[in-house]
């Protein structure tokens, strides 16, 4: 299951979605959450869908990655439209068993809220997918790029939050291997009750918490050893320079978004 979590990844290719400026792509990133929570509408909900499914298309990543990062999610999935279901009693009462009432707004809220959860995970996840690491920190460093003027330790906190995404599937990796070694000496994470399963992680966090430090001990040393200062006089061997297509794809997201606020409005 763990082998399923692909955030932070990072996969080559030379399509036109790898080959937009970094900054466009995180900009768009975040009118493309906003356009997804626009309405209640299904009208307003499809630009974003239509959206996703487009920017899916231009990666050339195959589906059936998404498909797999989305497994681990699917108990929570679950868990939000029965919570859904159950609880929103407005509308037509489809069917109702004691105190439990099934109706129309309730089954329409949690269609929603699914739809909304898979397809904010697939769009969120193309921007790691098709943006390297160090694209990513220059981005968000050139982006938060105003707050230095209030002394924000802005490169250091790109720094650290590009650092956290990239050791995800590390850390992942980490973990299969660690419960496959407790497996291996007898140890069970299936059986027993509740408390049990969660005795039996213990064994598992410790081992992983150890080989985090150490990770983060060996990256601070290696970057120490190429003499890393932080952003005091460092220069960029790549300069990252806006075209044509980065300023077409935002102006395509913004139009998107705008039709979405009006279907939002209007329906």
């Amino acid at each position: 299951m763990l082998k399923d979590i692909t955030i932070g990844q990072y996969f080559p290719g030379d399509s036109l979605l790898h080959r937009l400026d970094a900054r466009f792509k995180i900009v768009m990133t975040l009118l493309y959450i906003v356009m997804l929570f626009m309405g209640e509408a299904f009208y307003s909900l499809a630009f974003g869908m239509v959206y996703c499914i487009a920017a899916l298309l231009l990666s050339r990543l195959p589906v059936k990655l998404f498909f797999k990062s989305l497994k681990p999610l699917i108990p929570i999935l679950l868990f939000t439209a029965v919570l859904d279901v159950f609880f929103i009693t407005d509308g037509t009462v489809y069917l109702e068993a004691g105190f439990l009432k099934i109706t129309e707004e309730g089954v329409l809220t949690a269609v929603r809220m699914v739809v909304r959860i898979i397809f904010l995970i697939v769009g969120s996840s193309l921007l790691t997918y098709t943006t390297s690491p160090i694209q990513l920190t220059d981005a968000i460093e050139r982006l938060l790029a105003p707050l230095k003027k209030v002394h924000f330790p802005v490169h250091s906190f790109a720094m650290m939050m590009t650092i956290a995404l990239r050791f995800i599937p590390t850390l992942m990796e980490e973990t299969d291997k660690i419960i496959a070694a407790q497996k291996a000496r007898g140890a069970s994470f299936d059986t027993g009750k509740l408390t049990d399963k969660a005795k039996a992680l213990v064994p598992v966090l410790i081992p992983l918490f150890v080989s985090a430090f150490r990770r983060a001990e060996e990256l601070a040393t290696a970057m120490e050893c190429r003499c890393y200062r932080g952003d005091i006089g460092r220069t960029k061997m790549k300069q990252m320079h806006a075209c044509m297509r980065d300023w077409i794809a935002l102006g395509v997201t913004l139009l998107l978004l705008c039709c979405a606020a009006a279907a939002a409005v209007l329906l």
